[in-house]
C-alpha cells in the first residue's frame, strides 16, 4: 500500500517533494541500537516527523549488538538499519563477528549518515597525568571482553601517536560501562567512548576527572597511521560532549553514527525515496534527539568507507551532490567488496572443520586477497 503526503491545514509542509509519499510504502522497518541510545532515539524522532508528513509508520527494531541489528536486514525482516561501524564497515570485511562461517563479508549500502558534532576517542582520567595519546606508555588502558571492535579503535587510536597495546597496561573490563567505571574506582586511566556518553560526564563529575588527548590534525603522520588502521575516522572539531562546548572544542576524531544501510539487493525506488525523504524531512526531525543534527545534507561524507547504494546515488545525482569523482571512489568500494566475497567462496570451499582453524586461515586468505587486489586490509 503507498500513501500520499498527509496535509496540514490545506497546504503541504514547504519544501518537501509528494513525490517521496508515492514511493514509500506505508510501513518501513528499521533495526536500531538499544531502546535509550543515541542512534535509538534519533530512529524515533525520524519516525516521527514520518509519520506526521507522509502518515508512514517507521518500526524500530532495537538491537543490542551489530549480529542482532543485522539478522533482520539480511533476512528481509527490516529494510534499513540504522548502525554504526561494527555492522556496516566490519560486515564488509568480514571480520570479527562476521568472520565467521555463519557471515563473511556482506554487501552492505550506505543510504545517508549523521556526522554530529561530538567525537569518538580515549578518555582518560585528568588526575593520570596523560595530556597527549602519547603519555598513554605504560598507562592502565580498559580492554573490554568480547567487543573486538571496540578494542581494534582503541588501538587504532594508538596507532596515531606510534603506540600499540604492547606499550600499554591492558585491563580488561566486561562491558563498556565497567570500563569506565572502573576508571572512576582507579582500576584504569582510559578508556573508548563518544564524547556524549553518560560515562564520559560521569568522569568529569567523578574526583579524578576527565581529559580528551587531542589528536592535532595538522599532526599528518598520525593521521596516516590513524587511517591505515581504522579509515573510518575522520578529523573532527567536537563541541558535544563532557568538557566541551563551542567555545572549548576537542581537536579530534569522529566516525558517523548512526549509519542507515540497506543491502546491495535493496529495491532502488525504495531506497531512492527513502533517501529523499531523510532529506526533505530534515526540518521536521532537526532537534528531536542529541545528535541528529548530523543527519544535515550539508554533513554527509560521501567518499567514506561503505559504497552508497544506487537508489542513493540517482537522488544525489539529481540534487547536484554526487560527481565523477565520487563515483569512481564508489566504484572502488564495490569492486573492494567483490574481491572479499571471491576470497570468502574461495575460503569456504577449502572445507575446514575447526572454527579458530577456520577464523585463522579467514583472516590470511582475505589480507592476501585484498593486498594482490590493491587493497589496504586494515585487519591484519
Amino acid at each position: 500500500m503507498f500513501v500520499k503526503a498527509a496535509v496540514f491545514g490545506a497546504t503541504l509542509i514547504a519544501g518537501l517533494s509528494a513525490g517521496v509519499a508515492e514511493e514509500l510504502p506505508s510501513q518501513i522497518a528499521w533495526t536500531a541500537y538499544g531502546t535509550g541510545s543515541g542512534g535509538y532515539n534519533q530512529a524515533v524522532a525520524i519516525g516521527g516527523a514520518l509519520k506526521r508528513v507522509h502518515g508512514v509508520d517507521l518500526r524500530v527494531l532495537p538491537g543490542k549488538n551489530d549480529v542482532a541489528r543485522q539478522v533482520p536486514l539480511r533476512g528481509g525482516r527490516v529494510q534499513f538499519s540504522a548502525t554504526g561501524v561494527g555492522a556496516s564497515f566490519m560486515a564488509q570485511e568480514g571480520m570479527f563477528e562476521f568472520g565467521t562461517r555463519e557471515w563473511g563479508p556482506q554487501p552492505v549500502r550506505m543510504l545517508l549518515a549523521s556526522n554530529g558534532n561530538g567525537n569518538l576517542s580515549v578518555g582518560v582520567a585528568a588526575d593520570a597525568g596523560i595530556e597527549t595519546l602519547a603519555d598513554l606508555r605504560g598507562k592502565r588502558v580498559a580492554w573490554v571482553v568480547g567487543s573486538p571492535a571496540l578494542n581494534e579503535n582503541v588501538g587504532a587510536l594508538l596507532h596515531f601517536a606510534g603506540l600499540t597495546w604492547d606499550d600499554v597496561v591492558k585491563v580488561e573490563f566486561p562491558g563498556f560501562g565497567a570500563s569506565w567505571d572502573g576508571i572512576i574506582n582507579n582500576q584504569a586511566d582510559a578508556a573508548f567512548a563518544s564524547t556524549s556518553s553518560g560515562k564520559a560526564f560521569q568522569l568529569e563529575a567523578s574526583p579524578r576527572g576527565l581529559h580528551w588527548p587531542p589528536l592535532p590534525h595538522e599532526d599528518e603522520e598520525g593521521w596516516k597511521r590513524l587511517s591505515d588502521a581504522a579509515p573510518f575516522f575522520v578529523p573532527n572539531m567536537g563541541t558535544v560532549g563532557a568538557g566541551m562546548s563551542d567555545d572549548n572544542p576537542h581537536e579530534g576524531a569522529a566516525y558517523p553514527y548512526p549509519i542507515l544501510i540497506a543491502y546491495e539487493e535493496q529495491d532502488e525506488d525504495l531506497v531512492y525515496a527513502m533517501t529523499e525523504a531523510m532529506v526533505d524531512l530534515f526540518p521536521e526531525y532537526e532537534g528531536g534527539a542529541p545528535g541528529i543534527e548530523g543527519w544535515a545534507l550539508e554533513r554527509q561524507i560521501l567518499d567514506w568507507v561503505v559504497p552508497y547504494h544506487d537508489g542513493a546515488i540517482r537522488y544525489l545525482t539529481e540534487i547536484g551532490k554526487w560527481d565523477d569523482d565520487l563515483q569512481t571512489h564508489n566504484d572502488r568500494l564495490i569492486e573492494r567488496q567483490q574481491v572479499l566475497a571471491a576470497a570468502w567462496e574461495d575460503h569456504l570451499a577449502a572445507d575446514i572443520d575447526d572454527d579458530e582453524a577456520f577464523a585463522s586461515a579467514w583472516r590470511q586468505a582475505r589480507r592476501e586477497a585484498l593486498e594482490t587486489a590493491g587493497f589496504n586490509p586494515v585487519y591484519r
